[in-house]
């Protein structure tokens, strides 16, 4: 019963902050200005994704005191989920060189590390392959792509948001499924957070989350999925399943871009989810649409690999095929040409 309560705190404190960041964002006329990049109209109070990292850690410690969440995984997502919250705040609010803030970005994917003691043996194809030192480092690469591409797909209202609170209470359920109840409490009390916001973000959006909550999701969910694999190699792959859309979409539209030459760190509004939501001019609709593909497809194949039904590899391509093809269908990472705005 205490955890219940502690969820309804979660999300209590999430609301009023969000409520009270938007004030103070609308006093000091912190807004996002629309542009010819921006995906929406009406300019709109921006940072309020700091109400869901205050609220996660404020009560992460708790997790750890009612003996829910080891003193290492709260010291690895403490610190560098901090730090990626830090950065991203101080660039909302003024200009931080790109340079700057990646190596900032793989300091606190490299203290997570750290603490998580590496990446342990991962399965492929139903083999368990330890890669050592190799695997350190492609964990690294991941936590930090993980963390700019959910900054990438923060771009229409609720999207963000709503990929978080489906994404964690899809893996609870995975979790509670096949027998790892002890790995539930923290992406539950991350689903809380979000939820406080999502009630201000949730189209038409009240109020934007900024690149301190983006990328401070972008960076837990990375962390939780690897904690997930201390406990089971194959719990990797789904969390890998039902984080599909954000991953295929943004690595989908970044190597498209990358091979026509373009400038990677030039705004743009070219992923499928941007097209997806001009062509049916509608924001809800999208977002909606993520939602029920991830309940209704991604979901499914999670649990049935974390129950080691089918393996990780085989599950993984499986669920990404249809989303590959909605991607290709809406032009991700193809120029805007003679298109009405």
């Amino acid at each position: 019963m205490t955890v219940w309560w502690l969820l309804l705190a979660v999300f209590a404190v999430s609301w009023v902050l969000t409520l009270v960041l938007r004030r103070y964002a609308l006093a000091k006329s912190l807004m996002d200005i629309p542009n010819e990049r921006s995906s929406h109209s009406v300019p709109t109070p921006r940072g309020g994704g700091v109400a869901i990292v205050i609220a996660f850690t404020l009560f992460l410690p708790v997790l750890t005191a009612l003996g829910l969440l080891s003193t290492t995984a709260l010291l690895g997502l403490l610190g560098s989920g901090l730090l990626v919250a830090v950065i991203g705040f101080t660039d909302d609010h003024g200009h931080i060189a790109a340079r700057w803030r990646l190596l900032g970005h793989f300091i606190a994917a490299a203290w997570t590390l750290f603490w998580f003691n590496g990446l342990p043996a991962i399965l492929i194809f139903d083999v368990a392959i330890d890669l050592g030192w190799l695997g350190d480092i492609l964990a690294l690469i991941y936590l930090v792509w993980m963390l700019n591409l959910y900054n990438f797909m923060d771009g229409i209202d609720g999207l963000a948001s709503a990929e978080a609170v489906s994404v964690c209470l899809g893996m609870c359920l995975v979790y509670w499924f096949n027998g790892y109840v002890e790995l539930i409490w923290a992406p539950l009390i991350l689903a809380a957070a979000v939820t406080g916001f999502l009630c201000w973000n949730f189209p038409p959006a009240r109020i934007f989350m900024g690149d301190a909550g983006s990328g401070f999701l972008g960076i837990v969910l990375a962390l939780l999925s690897i904690q997930a694999v201390w406990a089971a190699p194959q719990l990797f792959w789904s969390w890998l399943i039902l984080l599909g859309v954000f991953i295929v979409d943004a690595t989908w539209t970044l190597l498209r871009r990358l091979l026509r030459g373009d400038k990677l760190y030039q705004a743009h509004r070219s992923h499928a989810y941007q097209y997806a939501s001009r062509h049916l001019r509608n924001h809800k609709t999208v977002t909606l649409g993520v939602i029920g593909l991830n309940v209704l497809w991604l979901f499914p194949i999670s649990v049935w690999v974390g129950a080691k039904g089918i393996d990780g590899c085989v599950g993984l391509i499986l669920a990404y095929l249809p989303v590959c093809c909605l991607v290709w269908k809406y032009n991700a990472g193809m120029p805007e040409i003679n298109e009405s705005r």
